[in-house]
């Protein structure tokens, strides 16, 4: 494949791909990088299914290129889980039925994730807004900000 050679950081791994500059970061990381847990929802950037980090910073990956990625450290949603040990976020979206067909879940708690990362106890009020730009067509969002709020006590309680 001929294209622009990236070298980046993803989960903590150093990763190599070629992309054409044209590429998103989205399209990249799913077809060069084999990481599928990027979802595409809109591919405008309207529903946040293929959020990531970009060095540390929560963006939707459909509107960043491939080719913007290289020198920078990426987070998605396969770097949440410690091997088999499942992040708190992800126990709790699980305790409490924050997910059905899961096109929205790994941006979600991608976001969810970003906020925790930076808050570590959040208002309710504060957990909808950092998840405004994520979008879900099956659960509501109730059962997902109550999931957030208890992985945020998990997190505290093992500190």
């Amino acid at each position: 494949m001929t294209g622009t050679l990236v070298n980046t950081t993803v989960n903590g791994d150093a990763v190599q791909f070629a992309c054409p500059t044209d590429e998103s970061l989205m399209d990249s990381l799913r077809d060069r990088v084999g990481l599928t847990g990027v979802k595409e929802g809109c591919g405008t950037g309207d529903c946040g299914a293929c959020s990531i980090t970009l060095d540390g910073e929560l963006v939707c990956s459909c509107l960043v290129l491939g080719v913007e990625a290289n020198g920078r450290n990426i987070g998605t949603v396969e770097g949440l889980a410690d091997g088999d040990k499942l992040h708190p976020l992800q126990e709790q979206f699980i305790n409490h039925a924050a997910l059905q067909c899961g096109i929205c879940t790994p941006g979600f708690l991608v976001a969810a994730k970003a906020l925790l990362d930076k808050n570590k106890n959040p208002t309710e009020e504060e957990i909808r807004y950092a998840l405004a730009g994520n979008l879900c067509r099956c659960t509501g969002y109730d059962k997902i900000v109550r999931a957030v709020q208890a992985a945020s006590k998990d997190l505290r309680k093992k500190k």
